[in-house]
């Protein structure tokens, strides 16, 4: 089933995700609805707190990303009670964007390589090393469950440009190609 994606301003974004078991209820459905929801967004990954779930999971599919980097090997899986635990490296920049800020782009700084401790989805614990595009989408979506989003991370300058823009995605006065859940406007 295809979720709505929650939008900047929405409180849920911005929760720390609890840590999850085996036992959480529906847990195979729930990752099923994750990757339609991301897919039909046109999305590269996704975070349980843009579905409005604040727990420590998330979804990256950067095989897509093959098509057009010939030299990008991309990755697909779900990473549950994930943790960086190091990253490496000259920071590099590049533009990120974000289903939950759509039509909002900014080049973010972060390093190029990290090692993660993460969940499979049958839970078995893994550790693993990624880098380039994979590290950064990993990274992206990490912060999310983090209760961070990309725009924090930009320059103070570009973030107070895009203040009206933000505030109507906020304030749900945007389009998009997905259905979106809007926070209470105080």
């Amino acid at each position: 089933m295809i979720l709505p994606i929650y939008a900047y301003g929405h409180e849920v974004l911005k929760k720390e995700g609890a840590v999850i078991d085996a036992d959480y209820p529906e847990f195979k459905e729930l990752l099923d609805n994750m990757w339609e929801t991301m897919y039909a967004a046109k999305g590269v990954g996704l975070a349980a707190q843009q579905i409005g779930l604040a727990i420590k999971l998330f979804i990256v599919d950067t095989v897509q990303i093959e098509k057009e980097d010939k030299d990008h090997v991309g990755i697909k899986r779900a990473f549950i009670n994930a943790t960086i635990l190091e990253e490496t490296g000259e920071e590099w920049s590049y533009e990120e964007g974000c289903l939950s800020i759509p039509d909002i782009h900014a080049d973010v700084m972060r390093k190029p390589v990290i090692t993660v401790r993460y969940m499979e989805e049958d839970f078995v614990e893994k550790t693993e090393t990624f880098d380039g595009l994979n590290a950064r989408v990993i990274q992206h979506e990490y912060d999310h469950t983090m209760g961070k989003l990309f725009i924090e991370k930009i320059n103070p300058l570009k973030r107070r440009l895009l203040g009206r823009r933000l505030e109507n995605i906020r304030k749900g006065k945007i389009e998009s190609d997905y259905r979106m859940r809007f926070g209470r406007i105080k």
